[in-house]
C-alpha cells in the first residue's frame, strides 16, 4: 500500500505543471546519447508521447551527427569540424538530408508512433519552414572562414508546426534549412530548436545533451539548478561555462527574450529525462530563465 500511495504523491506533485503547461507548446531538442541507446530513445519517445496525451503539444527538434558521420566513412568521405560546425561541401550536403530527413527523421517518427502517438517528419524545407542564408564565420586572421553549405537562419515559417501540433500530431523536424534560391542547408540542431521556440512562442524549451546540466563552478563541476539570464552570461564571461555549451546556453537566452517562458538543458543520459525535469519539483537539469518566477506557490527554484 506504501508504494502505492508513493506513486499517488508523485502524480499530485506532477498536477500544478501540468496544469500550468495544459495547452501549451514545449519545443525538445533530442539528440547525443540518448539517440544512440535503444533503452533511452524508447524512453524519451514514451515521455514525448505522454506530453501530447496530458495536453502538452511537444514540437521535436532532432540532431543525428553520429548517423551522418558513420555514414560518410562508409563513403570514405572525411569529416571536418570548424567552432563546431561540421563543414558540408557539395556532397557531404546530400548525405546530411539524405540521413536527417530520409534515415534518421523517420525513425523517430516510427518510434513515437509504436508507442502510441502520432508523429509526422518533416524537414525545414517543408512549407519554407526554416529559410536560411550561407553562414559565414570570421577567422582571427579577419576573413571569413567558408563552411560550405552551412546554414544561417534568416526566417521561420511556423504555420505548418501550428497546424500539426493543435491537433493530433507531434511534428518531428530534420534541421535542413532552404535558402531563396532553393538550396538546402545543414544548420545546427540547438540553433533550429532555440528559433522554433521563438516563434511557436513555446511555454519551454529543452534541449537534450549528455552532460548533467550547465555548470556554474570554477573549482569544480558544480551543476545550477536554475540559472537567470544575468547569471548565465556572467557564467560565459567568466570562461565557467566554455565550449560546446556556450551556444546552447545563448540559445535558451535568445529563446528567454523572445518570450519563452522556461528553458532547460538536461541530461539526455537519464532515462524519462524528460518528465524528471518537467513535472517534479526538483528536477535534474539546469532551469534557465529571465526571472524566478514559481508556476505555483509552493514551487522551490
Amino acid at each position: 500500500m506504501k508504494d502505492i500511495i508513493k506513486k499517488a504523491e508523485i502524480l499530485i506533485e506532477a498536477l500544478p505543471y501540468i496544469r500550468a503547461l495544459n495547452k501549451k507548446t514545449v519545443v525538445i531538442k533530442y539528440g547525443g546519447n540518448a539517440m544512440i541507446s535503444d533503452e533511452l530513445k524508447h524512453s524519451v519517445m514514451e515521455d514525448i508521447t505522454l506530453l501530447k496525451f496530458i495536453g502538452v503539444n511537444p514540437v521535436v527538434v532532432h540532431g543525428g551527427g553520429p548517423d551522418i558521420t558513420h555514414t560518410l566513412k562508409c563513403m570514405n568521405i572525411e569529416s571536418e569540424f570548424i567552432n563546431g560546425l561540421r563543414k558540408t561541401d557539395k556532397e557531404t550536403m546530400e548525405v546530411v538530408q539524405m540521413v536527417l530527413v530520409g534515415k534518421t527523421n523517420k525513425e523517430i517518427v516510427s518510434l513515437i508512433n509504436h508507442v502510441g502517438g502520432k508523429a509526422i517528419g518533416i524537414s525545414g524545407i517543408d512549407d519554407n519552414l526554416i529559410q536560411c542564408e550561407k553562414l559565414t564565420l570570421p577567422s582571427s586572421e579577419g576573413e571569413n572562414i567558408d563552411l560550405g553549405y552551412v546554414g544561417n537562419i534568416t526566417k521561420i515559417n511556423p504555420h505548418i508546426l501550428e497546424v500539426l501540433s493543435q491537433g493530433p500530431y507531434i511534428p518531428v523536424v530534420a534541421p535542413v534549412g532552404i535558402d531563396k534560391n532553393g538550396q538546402s542547408y545543414n544548420i545546427n540542431a540547438d540553433t533550429v530548436a532555440a528559433e522554433l521556440a521563438c516563434a511557436l512562442k513555446a511555454e519551454k524549451l529543452m534541449l537534450l545533451t549528455d552532460v548533467e546540466g550547465v555548470n556554474s563552478s570554477k573549482e569544480g563541476q558544480q551543476i545550477a539548478n536554475a540559472l537567470t539570464i544575468s547569471e548565465a552570461n556572467g557564467l560565459i564571461e567568466d570562461n565557467v561555462i566554455v565550449g560546446g555549451m556556450i551556444p546552447k546556453v545563448k540559445g535558451c537566452i535568445r529563446a528567454l527574450e523572445s518570450g519563452v517562458a522556461r528553458t532547460h538543458i538536461v541530461d539526455g543520459r537519464v532515462p524519462h529525462c524528460i518528465l524528471l525535469e518537467m513535472f517534479t519539483n526538483k528536477g535534474i537539469g539546469t532551469m534557465i530563465v529571465k526571472e524566478i518566477i514559481p508556476y505555483y506557490d509552493k514551487e522551490k527554484l
